[in-house]
């Protein structure tokens, strides 16, 4: 399987977020978390802050919605260029049609779960999604620690997905670092959102390039 590294800015130095990202050349994307102070504990930034980004560079987009009326928000972010744009199920009142509306105006449709969210109600829903993302920790924070509980949610979705077949990612986020992503690989996860492991260190993208190594060697191994 194809193994990307999605680094998260909540880290970075906002204020200079073109630098950032160019500290990062070997990412396969950027990730970018919104946050409303609503569905989680934390504010940070919303549309104008991505359509400066988006601006800024050509590096795929991965837009995190953690704010409440999700359905009403989430295809601003498509529409301003952003190619995956995930909205967390327990926010939105219509997953399928908001699925629907981010494909039709081009950005891959993402589906996000809190770790406390099961992921077998929502398997009728795979097959209008390009990604599933499990939270591994809880979200509104950087730097917490991996949850290992929720390596069984990795395996429980990864054979969902491969049921159902098709090219649907498996993104996981929170606590992702040098020692916790081989588990999840082997767990069944294709898509790894590092966050503090990448921007505390002094060489970012020499983290970012350990991590694909890392998660290329474990996929090896479990294929």
């Amino acid at each position: 399987m194809g193994i990307r590294i999605t680094p998260s800015i909540l880290n970075a130095n906002l204020a200079d977020l073109n630098a950032e990202i160019a500290r990062i050349p070997s990412a396969d994307g950027v990730h970018l978390d919104v946050m409303d102070n609503r569905f989680v504990p934390n504010l940070t930034f919303g549309l104008p802050m991505v359509e400066c980004v988006r601006a800024g560079t050509d590096k795929l987009l991965d837009i995190h919605l953690m704010i409440a009326e999700v359905d009403r928000w989430a295809p601003g972010y498509a529409e301003a260029g952003a190619e995956s744009v995930t909205f967390h199920v327990e926010a939105s009142d219509a997953p399928v049609k908001l699925s629907r509306e981010l494909r039709a105006l081009g950005a891959r449709a993402s589906m996000g779960l809190r770790p406390a969210t099961p992921i077998e109600p929502y398997a009728d829903l795979l097959p209008e999604l390009d990604m599933v993302l499990l939270m591994t920790v809880e979200p509104g924070f950087g730097g917490q620690s991996f949850l290992d509980v929720m390596l069984p949610k990795i395996r429980r979705t990864r054979a969902l997905l491969d049921a159902h077949g098709g090219d649907i990612w498996l993104q996981v986020d929170g606590g992702i670092s040098e020692q916790t992503i081989e588990r999840c690989v082997e767990a069944g996860a294709d898509t790894f959102v590092a966050g503090s492991a990448v921007y505390r260190a002094d060489d970012p993208d020499a983290v970012v390039r350990a991590l694909k190594v890392q998660a290329e060697d474990a996929a090896a191994h479990r294929a």
